[in-house]
Protein backbone atom coordinates (compact mmCIF):
# COMPACT_ATOMS: atom_id res chain seq x y z
CA UNK A 1 0.00 0.00 0.00
CA UNK A 2 0.97 3.28 -0.48
CA UNK A 3 1.82 6.40 2.54
CA UNK A 4 -1.75 7.75 1.75
CA UNK A 5 -1.78 11.75 1.94
CA UNK A 6 -5.09 13.23 2.46
CA UNK A 7 -6.00 16.23 3.39
CA UNK A 8 -7.65 19.33 2.28
CA UNK A 9 -6.49 22.83 2.45
CA UNK A 10 -8.79 25.67 2.42
CA UNK A 11 -7.39 29.72 2.57
CA UNK A 12 -9.10 31.10 5.92
CA UNK A 13 -11.79 33.91 5.34
CA UNK A 14 -12.56 32.93 1.30
CA UNK A 15 -15.31 30.48 0.42
CA UNK A 16 -14.25 28.05 -1.95
CA UNK A 17 -15.63 28.60 -5.18
CA UNK A 18 -14.43 24.83 -6.92
CA UNK A 19 -13.51 21.56 -5.26
CA UNK A 20 -10.27 20.46 -6.91
CA UNK A 21 -8.27 17.11 -6.23
CA UNK A 22 -4.59 17.33 -7.27
CA UNK A 23 -2.92 14.11 -8.31
CA UNK A 24 0.70 13.42 -8.59
CA UNK A 25 3.71 10.74 -8.65
CA UNK A 26 6.22 12.67 -7.35
CA UNK A 27 9.64 11.64 -8.45
CA UNK A 28 12.70 10.35 -6.48
CA UNK A 29 14.67 13.78 -6.72
CA UNK A 30 12.22 16.57 -6.54
CA UNK A 31 12.48 18.46 -9.63
CA UNK A 32 10.77 21.33 -11.76
CA UNK A 33 7.59 19.47 -12.37
CA UNK A 34 6.87 19.75 -8.62
CA UNK A 35 7.98 23.42 -8.16
CA UNK A 36 5.03 23.82 -11.11
CA UNK A 37 2.53 21.61 -8.97
CA UNK A 38 3.27 23.07 -5.92
CA UNK A 39 2.49 26.76 -7.25
CA UNK A 40 -0.53 25.72 -9.12
CA UNK A 41 -1.93 24.38 -5.76
CA UNK A 42 -0.96 27.71 -4.05
CA UNK A 43 -2.42 29.51 -6.75
CA UNK A 44 -5.71 27.65 -6.03
CA UNK A 45 -5.75 27.84 -2.41
CA UNK A 46 -5.29 32.13 -2.72
CA UNK A 47 -8.13 32.25 -4.88
CA UNK A 48 -10.31 30.68 -2.93
CA UNK A 49 -10.71 27.13 -4.34
CA UNK A 50 -10.51 24.15 -2.17
CA UNK A 51 -7.23 21.81 -2.80
CA UNK A 52 -7.23 18.28 -1.77
CA UNK A 53 -4.42 16.16 -2.66
CA UNK A 54 -3.49 12.64 -3.47
CA UNK A 55 0.33 11.99 -3.89
CA UNK A 56 2.70 8.85 -3.90
CA UNK A 57 6.39 8.69 -3.98
CA UNK A 58 8.60 6.84 -5.92
CA UNK A 59 10.82 6.57 -3.04
CA UNK A 60 8.00 4.00 -1.35
CA UNK A 61 9.20 1.42 -3.98
CA UNK A 62 12.17 1.36 -1.30
CA UNK A 63 10.39 -0.86 1.08
CA UNK A 64 8.56 -2.82 -1.04
CA UNK A 65 8.64 -6.57 -0.56
CA UNK A 66 9.31 -9.41 -3.10
CA UNK A 67 5.68 -9.83 -3.88
CA UNK A 68 5.32 -5.53 -4.56
CA UNK A 69 8.59 -5.32 -6.59
CA UNK A 70 6.97 -8.49 -8.80
CA UNK A 71 3.86 -6.97 -8.86
CA UNK A 72 5.13 -3.24 -10.07
CA UNK A 73 5.02 -3.96 -13.53
CA UNK A 74 1.49 -4.97 -13.94
CA UNK A 75 0.54 -2.11 -11.35
CA UNK A 76 2.08 0.62 -13.63
CA UNK A 77 -0.33 -0.55 -15.83
CA UNK A 78 -3.33 -0.53 -13.71
CA UNK A 79 -2.91 0.52 -9.84
CA UNK A 80 -5.94 -1.18 -8.25
CA UNK A 81 -4.75 0.10 -4.72
CA UNK A 82 -4.81 4.03 -6.39
CA UNK A 83 -7.47 3.39 -7.74
CA UNK A 84 -9.47 2.48 -4.32
CA UNK A 85 -7.88 5.10 -2.25
CA UNK A 86 -8.51 8.01 -4.59
CA UNK A 87 -11.94 7.13 -4.66
CA UNK A 88 -11.84 6.83 -0.65
CA UNK A 89 -10.30 10.75 -1.32
CA UNK A 90 -12.86 11.96 -3.50
CA UNK A 91 -16.21 10.42 -1.77
CA UNK A 92 -14.93 13.00 0.83
CA UNK A 93 -13.59 15.27 -0.92
CA UNK A 94 -16.21 15.87 -3.10
CA UNK A 95 -14.68 17.22 -6.46
CA UNK A 96 -15.68 19.42 -9.14
CA UNK A 97 -12.62 18.50 -11.19
CA UNK A 98 -9.80 15.76 -10.73
CA UNK A 99 -6.17 17.21 -11.73
CA UNK A 100 -3.95 15.15 -12.42
CA UNK A 101 -0.09 15.69 -12.86
CA UNK A 102 1.72 12.80 -13.12
CA UNK A 103 0.75 9.20 -12.28
CA UNK A 104 3.83 7.27 -13.74
CA UNK A 105 4.78 4.54 -11.84
CA UNK A 106 2.34 4.11 -8.87
CA UNK A 107 -1.03 5.63 -9.35
CA UNK A 108 -1.11 4.84 -13.26
CA UNK A 109 -4.07 5.96 -15.93
CA UNK A 110 -6.35 3.11 -14.16
CA UNK A 111 -7.01 6.11 -11.67
CA UNK A 112 -9.17 8.08 -14.88
CA UNK A 113 -11.33 5.51 -14.67
CA UNK A 114 -12.34 6.10 -11.42
CA UNK A 115 -13.28 9.53 -12.11
CA UNK A 116 -15.51 8.54 -15.32
CA UNK A 117 -17.63 6.29 -12.79
CA UNK A 118 -17.44 8.86 -10.07
CA UNK A 119 -18.76 11.77 -13.12
CA UNK A 120 -15.53 13.78 -12.24
CA UNK A 121 -13.79 15.61 -15.34
CA UNK A 122 -10.45 14.85 -16.08
CA UNK A 123 -7.41 17.13 -16.34
CA UNK A 124 -4.12 15.72 -17.03
CA UNK A 125 -0.88 18.08 -17.55
CA UNK A 126 1.76 16.69 -19.44
CA UNK A 127 5.22 18.10 -18.07
CA UNK A 128 6.76 15.69 -20.35
CA UNK A 129 6.51 13.59 -23.49
CA UNK A 130 5.72 10.11 -21.63
CA UNK A 131 2.60 9.83 -23.42
CA UNK A 132 5.29 9.59 -26.60
CA UNK A 133 8.25 8.42 -25.33
CA UNK A 134 9.04 5.48 -23.18
CA UNK A 135 11.97 7.41 -21.80
CA UNK A 136 9.43 10.80 -21.40
CA UNK A 137 12.55 12.57 -23.11
CA UNK A 138 12.98 12.12 -26.78
CA UNK A 139 16.13 11.77 -26.03
CA UNK A 140 18.97 8.90 -26.78
CA UNK A 141 22.51 8.95 -26.73
CA UNK A 142 22.36 12.32 -26.03
CA UNK A 143 20.69 13.56 -29.44
CA UNK A 144 17.03 14.13 -30.48
CA UNK A 145 14.73 10.60 -31.13
CA UNK A 146 11.19 10.41 -31.92
CA UNK A 147 11.42 6.76 -33.11
CA UNK A 148 8.56 6.14 -30.82
CA UNK A 149 6.18 9.05 -31.78
CA UNK A 150 2.80 7.63 -33.35
CA UNK A 151 3.67 3.89 -32.57
CA UNK A 152 0.47 1.95 -30.77
CA UNK A 153 3.67 -0.17 -29.62
CA UNK A 154 7.00 1.68 -29.09
CA UNK A 155 9.30 -1.06 -30.00
CA UNK A 156 12.11 1.19 -30.53
CA UNK A 157 12.66 2.06 -26.62
CA UNK A 158 12.73 -1.44 -26.09
CA UNK A 159 15.38 -2.44 -28.35
CA UNK A 160 17.63 0.66 -27.26
CA UNK A 161 16.38 -0.06 -23.40
CA UNK A 162 15.69 3.99 -23.28
CA UNK A 163 13.99 4.42 -20.23
CA UNK A 164 17.04 4.38 -17.26
CA UNK A 165 19.14 2.00 -19.66
CA UNK A 166 16.98 -1.00 -18.25
CA UNK A 167 15.17 -3.46 -21.31
CA UNK A 168 13.25 -4.26 -17.98
CA UNK A 169 11.89 -0.90 -16.99
CA UNK A 170 11.74 0.50 -20.70
CA UNK A 171 8.96 -2.38 -21.22
CA UNK A 172 7.26 -1.72 -18.32
CA UNK A 173 6.88 1.62 -19.86
CA UNK A 174 6.18 0.71 -23.32
CA UNK A 175 3.62 -1.89 -22.10
CA UNK A 176 1.58 1.04 -20.25
CA UNK A 177 1.80 2.81 -22.85
CA UNK A 178 0.55 0.05 -25.80
CA UNK A 179 -2.26 -0.88 -23.70
CA UNK A 180 -3.76 2.38 -22.58
CA UNK A 181 -3.19 3.15 -26.65
CA UNK A 182 -5.09 -0.31 -27.42
CA UNK A 183 -8.13 0.53 -25.01
CA UNK A 184 -7.96 4.08 -25.89
CA UNK A 185 -7.78 5.40 -22.25
CA UNK A 186 -5.80 8.76 -23.73
CA UNK A 187 -8.52 9.32 -26.49
CA UNK A 188 -11.68 8.62 -23.93
CA UNK A 189 -10.88 9.42 -20.25
CA UNK A 190 -9.38 12.54 -20.47
CA UNK A 191 -11.20 15.93 -20.83
CA UNK A 192 -8.61 18.34 -21.34
CA UNK A 193 -4.75 18.13 -21.81
CA UNK A 194 -2.85 20.79 -20.63
CA UNK A 195 0.68 21.54 -22.21
CA UNK A 196 3.07 24.87 -21.39
CA UNK A 197 3.86 25.45 -25.23
CA UNK A 198 2.37 25.23 -28.65
CA UNK A 199 5.75 23.97 -29.75
CA UNK A 200 4.76 20.31 -27.81
CA UNK A 201 0.95 20.41 -28.50
CA UNK A 202 1.87 19.59 -31.92
CA UNK A 203 3.98 16.88 -30.64
CA UNK A 204 1.16 15.52 -28.64
CA UNK A 205 -1.59 16.04 -31.31
CA UNK A 206 0.78 14.24 -33.68
CA UNK A 207 1.33 10.98 -31.30
CA UNK A 208 -2.63 10.82 -31.78
CA UNK A 209 -4.16 13.14 -29.25
CA UNK A 210 -7.54 14.79 -29.80
CA UNK A 211 -6.60 18.32 -30.96
CA UNK A 212 -9.41 19.90 -29.57
CA UNK A 213 -8.35 18.12 -26.28
CA UNK A 214 -5.14 19.67 -25.82
CA UNK A 215 -4.61 23.19 -24.52
CA UNK A 216 -1.57 25.51 -23.93
CA UNK A 217 -1.06 27.21 -20.81
CA UNK A 218 3.06 28.38 -19.79
CA UNK A 219 3.88 27.85 -16.17
CA UNK A 220 4.05 31.29 -14.41
CA UNK A 221 6.91 32.69 -11.86
CA UNK A 222 5.81 33.68 -8.64
CA UNK A 223 6.30 35.61 -6.49
CA UNK A 224 7.87 38.23 -8.66
CA UNK A 225 11.20 38.92 -8.00
CA UNK A 226 11.12 41.96 -9.29
CA UNK A 227 13.59 43.56 -12.21
CA UNK A 228 16.78 43.74 -11.74
CA UNK A 229 18.82 46.95 -11.43
CA UNK A 230 22.44 47.91 -13.38
CA UNK A 231 23.63 45.46 -16.34
CA UNK A 232 25.18 42.42 -14.85
CA UNK A 233 28.99 41.50 -14.45
CA UNK A 234 28.65 37.72 -15.30
CA UNK A 235 26.85 35.16 -17.61
CA UNK A 236 25.69 32.59 -16.42
CA UNK A 237 23.89 28.82 -16.83
CA UNK A 238 21.81 27.27 -14.19
CA UNK A 239 20.76 23.56 -14.68
CA UNK A 240 21.89 20.13 -15.08
CA UNK A 241 25.11 19.33 -15.57
CA UNK A 242 24.71 16.86 -18.46
CA UNK A 243 25.41 16.09 -21.93
CA UNK A 244 21.80 16.86 -23.56
CA UNK A 245 21.58 20.37 -21.03
CA UNK A 246 24.25 21.35 -23.58
CA UNK A 247 26.92 21.52 -20.87
CA UNK A 248 30.36 20.04 -23.06
CA UNK A 249 29.12 22.65 -25.83
CA UNK A 250 28.86 25.48 -22.80
CA UNK A 251 32.22 24.65 -21.67
CA UNK A 252 33.96 24.68 -25.05
CA UNK A 253 32.35 28.24 -26.12
CA UNK A 254 33.84 29.53 -22.53
CA UNK A 255 37.54 28.33 -23.60
CA UNK A 256 36.89 30.99 -26.84
CA UNK A 257 34.85 33.71 -24.97
CA UNK A 258 37.33 36.34 -24.33
CA UNK A 259 37.48 35.98 -20.50
CA UNK A 260 33.99 36.63 -19.98
CA UNK A 261 33.09 35.75 -16.25
CA UNK A 262 30.33 33.19 -16.12
CA UNK A 263 28.84 31.23 -13.05
CA UNK A 264 27.54 28.05 -13.38
CA UNK A 265 25.01 26.47 -10.66
CA UNK A 266 24.18 22.88 -10.91
CA UNK A 267 24.30 19.17 -10.14
CA UNK A 268 24.50 15.79 -11.97
CA UNK A 269 27.18 13.68 -13.97
CA UNK A 270 29.04 16.31 -15.39
CA UNK A 271 30.12 18.42 -12.03
CA UNK A 272 33.69 16.68 -11.88
CA UNK A 273 34.42 17.63 -15.29
CA UNK A 274 32.80 21.31 -14.70
CA UNK A 275 34.95 21.80 -11.46
CA UNK A 276 37.87 20.61 -13.33
CA UNK A 277 37.22 23.16 -16.00
CA UNK A 278 36.44 26.04 -13.43
CA UNK A 279 39.43 25.11 -11.70
CA UNK A 280 41.27 25.47 -14.71
CA UNK A 281 39.72 28.96 -16.03
CA UNK A 282 39.33 30.01 -12.33
CA UNK A 283 39.93 33.34 -13.49
CA UNK A 284 36.38 33.36 -15.55
CA UNK A 285 34.72 30.25 -14.53
CA UNK A 286 33.15 30.15 -11.37
CA UNK A 287 31.39 26.78 -9.73
CA UNK A 288 28.27 27.78 -7.32
CA UNK A 289 27.66 25.59 -4.06
CA UNK A 290 23.59 24.90 -3.76
CA UNK A 291 21.94 27.82 -3.28
CA UNK A 292 18.23 29.02 -1.69
CA UNK A 293 15.70 30.41 -3.77
CA UNK A 294 16.18 34.04 -2.92
CA UNK A 295 20.11 33.37 -4.00
CA UNK A 296 19.14 32.22 -7.08
CA UNK A 297 16.78 35.23 -7.81
CA UNK A 298 19.94 37.12 -6.71
CA UNK A 299 22.22 35.26 -9.00
CA UNK A 300 19.93 36.04 -12.33
CA UNK A 301 19.84 40.05 -10.96
CA UNK A 302 23.64 39.91 -11.67
CA UNK A 303 23.68 38.65 -14.70
CA UNK A 304 24.42 40.25 -18.41
CA UNK A 305 22.55 37.25 -19.71
CA UNK A 306 21.22 33.86 -19.30
CA UNK A 307 23.00 31.05 -20.88
CA UNK A 308 20.72 28.01 -21.88
CA UNK A 309 22.31 25.71 -24.41
CA UNK A 310 20.34 22.19 -24.52
CA UNK A 311 20.90 20.03 -27.57
CA UNK A 312 19.58 16.48 -26.94
CA UNK A 313 16.13 16.76 -26.91
CA UNK A 314 13.27 19.17 -26.43
CA UNK A 315 13.16 20.86 -23.47
CA UNK A 316 9.44 21.49 -22.22
CA UNK A 317 9.35 24.83 -21.31
CA UNK A 318 12.77 25.84 -19.22
CA UNK A 319 11.50 27.80 -15.83
CA UNK A 320 15.15 28.99 -15.43
CA UNK A 321 14.02 30.88 -18.65
CA UNK A 322 10.95 32.88 -17.62
CA UNK A 323 12.92 33.18 -13.85
CA UNK A 324 15.56 35.28 -15.77
CA UNK A 325 12.78 36.96 -17.97
CA UNK A 326 11.22 37.93 -14.57
CA UNK A 327 14.28 39.38 -13.78
CA UNK A 328 14.67 41.77 -16.60
CA UNK A 329 17.77 38.86 -17.94
CA UNK A 330 17.78 38.01 -21.55
CA UNK A 331 18.57 34.66 -22.64
CA UNK A 332 21.06 32.68 -25.25
CA UNK A 333 19.54 29.65 -26.00
CA UNK A 334 20.18 26.87 -28.65
CA UNK A 335 16.43 27.57 -29.78
CA UNK A 336 15.92 23.52 -30.42
CA UNK A 337 11.76 22.80 -29.60
CA UNK A 338 10.43 24.90 -27.39
CA UNK A 339 13.19 27.19 -26.23
CA UNK A 340 12.65 28.61 -29.61
CA UNK A 341 9.44 29.75 -28.55
CA UNK A 342 10.02 30.80 -25.52
CA UNK A 343 12.72 32.89 -26.30
CA UNK A 344 12.45 34.79 -29.04
CA UNK A 345 15.53 35.73 -31.32
CA UNK A 346 17.13 39.19 -31.25
CA UNK A 347 14.49 40.67 -29.13
CA UNK A 348 14.56 38.62 -25.30
CA UNK A 349 17.53 36.80 -26.45
CA UNK A 350 19.72 35.48 -28.98
CA UNK A 351 19.81 31.60 -30.67
CA UNK A 352 22.91 29.98 -31.56
CA UNK A 353 22.92 26.37 -33.42
CA UNK A 354 22.35 24.04 -31.35
CA UNK A 355 25.92 21.64 -30.74
CA UNK A 356 28.03 24.37 -31.87
CA UNK A 357 30.93 25.80 -29.37
CA UNK A 358 31.96 28.23 -32.06
CA UNK A 359 28.91 29.85 -32.60
CA UNK A 360 27.85 30.14 -29.11
CA UNK A 361 30.74 31.37 -28.52
CA UNK A 362 30.18 34.59 -31.02
CA UNK A 363 26.61 35.12 -29.93
CA UNK A 364 28.20 35.56 -26.37
CA UNK A 365 31.16 37.85 -27.13
CA UNK A 366 28.52 39.56 -29.52
CA UNK A 367 25.97 40.32 -26.40
CA UNK A 368 28.73 40.94 -24.25
CA UNK A 369 30.16 43.65 -26.44
CA UNK A 370 27.02 45.64 -26.82
CA UNK A 371 25.51 46.38 -23.49
CA UNK A 372 23.15 48.77 -24.89
CA UNK A 373 21.38 46.47 -26.90
CA UNK A 374 21.53 43.54 -24.35
CA UNK A 375 19.76 46.21 -21.79
CA UNK A 376 17.14 46.33 -24.26
CA UNK A 377 17.05 42.89 -24.33
CA UNK A 378 16.56 42.31 -21.00
CA UNK A 379 13.49 44.84 -21.20
CA UNK A 380 11.70 43.04 -23.50
CA UNK A 381 12.47 39.88 -21.60
CA UNK A 382 10.73 41.86 -18.34
CA UNK A 383 7.70 42.86 -20.62
CA UNK A 384 7.10 38.89 -21.73
CA UNK A 385 7.04 37.94 -18.18
CA UNK A 386 4.61 40.45 -17.30
CA UNK A 387 2.56 39.58 -20.38
CA UNK A 388 2.57 35.47 -20.29
CA UNK A 389 4.76 34.59 -17.34
CA UNK A 390 2.75 36.19 -14.00
CA UNK A 391 0.26 34.00 -11.50
CA UNK A 392 -2.50 36.28 -12.71
CA UNK A 393 -2.40 35.07 -16.49
CA UNK A 394 -1.55 31.96 -15.40
CA UNK A 395 -4.68 32.02 -13.25
CA UNK A 396 -7.06 33.44 -16.07
CA UNK A 397 -5.63 30.32 -18.33
CA UNK A 398 -6.03 27.38 -15.75
CA UNK A 399 -9.72 28.70 -14.74
CA UNK A 400 -10.93 28.99 -18.78
CA UNK A 401 -9.07 25.42 -19.06
CA UNK A 402 -11.14 23.76 -15.81
CA UNK A 403 -14.68 25.98 -17.48
CA UNK A 404 -14.07 23.64 -20.48
CA UNK A 405 -13.51 20.63 -18.99
CA UNK A 406 -16.71 21.25 -16.69
CA UNK A 407 -18.94 22.07 -19.71
CA UNK A 408 -17.90 19.19 -21.49
CA UNK A 409 -18.03 16.20 -18.80
CA UNK A 410 -21.54 17.80 -18.32
CA UNK A 411 -22.50 18.01 -21.83
CA UNK A 412 -22.06 14.49 -21.86
CA UNK A 413 -23.42 13.24 -19.38
CA UNK A 414 -27.21 15.31 -20.03
CA UNK A 415 -26.31 17.96 -16.79
CA UNK A 416 -26.36 21.37 -16.93
CA UNK A 417 -23.31 23.31 -17.74
CA UNK A 418 -20.51 24.38 -15.07
CA UNK A 419 -22.05 21.82 -12.91
CA UNK A 420 -19.57 19.87 -10.97
CA UNK A 421 -21.10 15.98 -9.94
CA UNK A 422 -23.65 15.28 -7.12
CA UNK A 423 -22.14 13.39 -4.45
CA UNK A 424 -24.75 11.31 -2.20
Amino acid sequence: MSNLRVHVDEPADTPPKLRVVFVHNEYQLPGGEDEVVDREKRLLLEAGHEVSEYRRRNSEIEGYGLLERATLPFRTIWARDSCQELKFLMKSAKPDIVHFHNTFPLISPATYYTCRRAGIPVIQSLYNPRLLCPAASFCRDSRVCEDCLGKTIPWPALIHACYRSSYTQSAVAAAMLAFHRWVRTWQKLVDIYVTATEFYRGKFIAGGLPSDKVAVKPHFVEPDPNCKEGLGDYAVYIGRLTGEKGVPTLLKAWSGSDGIPLKIRGEGPLYDEVRRFSQLHSHTVHLLPRLSRDELASLLKGSRFLVWPSEGYYETFGLVAIESFACGVPVITSGLGAMGEVVEDGKTGLHFRAGDPLDLAAKVNWAWSRPEVVAEMGRAARAEYEAKYTSAQSYKILMSIYERALNRSAAGRGRSPKVGPTWQ
